[in-house]
């Protein structure tokens, strides 16, 4: 008897670095197959993971067959059209890509307590003030909504509302923080409303924990609500109808990695394949996607009265760095900041210091011949850390153990120690108030002593003085603090890039805005070298208007974004000579094309990089698609990042 056997092709999207192409595989199968399943697929004699976009006609070339095809639902088709679209507007290679949509090892092994049916609340307190519910009353439909609203606003308030709305209406929601310590208090919100219909995804979790949440998602017959970083975006949940963004202006929503996307711009063309709400929330909207909801009227949806109700306004202190008598009892703290923090050790209350600087030294140098401690393989500054005994650099992680005593160039031994971090500050700290209990958080503390960890310890006021950089300013709510001492306010300022201004903005209206949040009165002092800066005061009295108007008007005036697109490009070479021209002839290639203006070739602000030399190129055009053209001309050897948040 003859057998006629039918066979089927199909385009498979497979997770793995070895595959640098941006075109999927054809693979076959005996039997018919659903657009979306997840599979196995053999490449380069290995198994590799990979799901199915679409059905095709047989091909005129040979095809290995899908291996297996994995008892799962299929991938939300909203997710496979999300990742045609990621893979057009941020190019990368196929095999990169799939990493953000399934994980290496497929879990197929569910969680059945997690699927009961769950009540939702009818009623969600603290109640709406007026501004909430106006805020509320105009997310009406499908669109992109921000959310403009002042440090203890209540924006949290604003997306649980609107969480409860979708949940109702069967579909589910994703709510992004820019960061994962941050996540755990939205998770906090939102589990204690919502229960176990909240799912937490992160890289920090084991991979078993990311594994259950990532299959969570999947089979879920219950809308959820998945909370974690930009990562998570990508969950595969069933009938989207929210996403959240919340500190929506902060830098951690760009992956620096392939593919280098924004998170907002994914999120954007998300909500628009799947029909949702996207709600982006921030009390210091980028000047970018300010500008761009004005152009396309997008509601800008306004909260200024504090959730809590009034309280007493925050006084707000500037001292001047320069002016040595501001500084009797100490080099670091300023005599008004100490007094501050005295206070509220005195009233049993919480203070904050801000600097956004690790490290013991910044900066190890010779007094007599300017000889300074360099990274071998970045010439970069190494950083001390006293701690340790240890120099360590940030870019590469290149330790020395060995610290030179005396220069090794001139051989004197006036070695100084400039330009304090985090951990000086602890040591400073601990001398001017001993009997307090103080913590410091940065990305040099281990897991055990992570802000995500100590959370509840530190909102609990267990914590007296809290020191640290920029993670101790997104959003965190501390009810017992009362004092913020900004050490050095310019810090971002002496960064060389189009962004420092805003980001100085950003970060000093954050940090101040961890105060006066309708718990205590507010106290914050700022030392800097630059009093009577217009920037400074436009933080201190909140005033974003005033900021985005100077600010956009530089940004057309120098063909920056939001009215250029940017691209940049990048080479390493084994002398800077070298290094310079390539990309000296790569310019004079790209020249040649219209629509372009090309800024360069330079050194990269990171010079040195592993051990070889880094010059960059930055492609501008009002046309996007001018810059795509050009990522598909560079010769081997080049880097590209499109839509860079910045130019370092």
């Amino acid at each position: 008897m003859a057998y006629n056997y039918s066979m089927f092709y199909y385009l498979v999207w497979v997770r793995t670095n070895r595959y640098h192409s941006k075109e999927p595989l054809t693979y076959s199968s005996q039997s018919e197959i659903v657009l979306g399943s997840i599979v196995n697929v053999e490449l380069q004699r290995i198994f590799v993971p990979g799901f199915i976009v679409a059905k095709v006609s047989k091909p005129r070339f040979k095809t290995k067959p899908i291996e297996r095809v994995y008892p799962l639902p299929p991938l939300p088709k909203e997710i496979i059209a999300l990742a045609s679209w990621l893979i057009s507007y941020y190019p990368a290679p196929l095999g990169i890509v799939a990493h953000q949509f399934i994980p290496r090892d497929i879990p197929i092994k569910s969680d059945d307590r997690q699927t009961a049916t769950l009540k939702l609340p009818n009623i969600i307190k603290p109640s709406l003030n007026s501004e909430q519910r106006l805020a509320i009353d105009q997310i009406t439909g499908s669109g992109t909504y921000l959310l403009h609203g002042r440090t203890g606003s209540g924006k949290t308030r604003v997306y649980i509302e609107e969480t409860l709305k979708t949940l109702k209406s069967g579909q589910s929601v994703v709510v992004l923080s820019p960061e994962i310590g941050l996540s755990s208090q939205l998770y906090d919100n939102f589990k204690e409303i919502f229960g176990n219909r909240v799912v937490r995804i992160h890289s920090r979790q084991t991979p078993k924990d990311r594994q259950t949440a990532w299959l969570r998602c999947l089979t879920s017959s219950e809308p959820i609500v998945v909370i974690g970083p930009r990562s998570a975006l990508f969950s595969p949940v069933q009938k989207l109808g929210l996403i959240v963004i919340d500190e929506m202006h902060d830098g951690a929503y760009k992956q620096e990695q392939l593919p280098h996307y924004q998170t907002i711009r994914v999120a954007s063309a998300y909500s628009t394949i799947a029909k949702a709400k996207l709600i982006l929330g921030s009390a210091t909207p980028s000047v970018s996607d300010y500008f761009l909801a004005k152009v396309k009227s997008r509601p800008i949806l306004m909260l200024n009265k504090l959730a809590l109700g009034p309280t007493p306004s925050s006084k707000v202190e500037v001292v001047d760095i320069k002016n040595n008598e501001n500084f009797s009892k100490s080099s670091i703290l300023s005599d008004p900041l100490i007094k501050a923090i005295n206070q509220s050790l005195s009233d049993k209350e919480q203070s904050l210091i801000f600097l956004n600087r690790r490290g013991t030294s910044r900066l190890i140098l010779c007094e007599v011949c300017g000889w300074e401690y360099l990274c071998p393989n970045c010439n970069l500054p190494l950083i001390y850390h006293g701690d340790q005994h240890m120099l360590r650099c940030h870019t590469c992680g290149h330790l020395e153990k060995t610290i030179h005593v005396v220069c090794p160039d001139c051989g004197s031994d006036s070695i100084l120690y400039t330009s304090v971090g985090t951990k000086a500050v602890v040591d400073e700290v601990h001398k001017l108030f001993p009997a307090a209990s103080i913590k410091r958080f940065d990305t040099d503390n281990p897991k055990a002593d992570s802000l995500e960890m100590l959370y509840k310890s530190v909102q609990s006021g267990q914590v007296d003085i809290l020191i640290g950089t920029q993670q101790l300013t997104k959003g965190f709510d501390l009810p017992k603090l009362s004092t913020v001492g900004i050490l050095q306010a310019e810090t971002s300022l002496n960064i060389p890039d189009y962004t420092s201004e805003e980001r100085s903005f950003q970060l000093i209206t954050q940090v101040l805005g961890r105060i006066s949040r309708g718990h205590l009165k507010g106290r914050a002092v700022i030392q800097t070298h630059h009093p009577d800066s217009p920037l400074l005061e436009y933080a201190i009295n909140q005033d974003y208007q005033g900021f985005y108007q100077k600010e956009i008007a530089e940004r057309e005036l120098f063909k920056f974004p939001p009215f250029y697109s940017l691209l940049k490009l990048s080479c390493l070479r084994a002398s800077a000579k070298s290094a310079e021209a390539a990309a000296s002839k790569l310019k004079a290639t790209l020249s040649t094309i219209s629509g372009l203006k090309i800024d360069g070739p330079a050194p990269a602000f990171h010079e040195k990089h592993q051990g070889k030399y880094q010059w960059q190129l930055v492609v501008k055009s009002t046309n996007r698609t001018n810059l795509l053209s050009v990522i598909s001309m560079l010769p081997s050897g080049w880097t590209y990042d499109v839509d860079p948040s910045n130019l370092l």
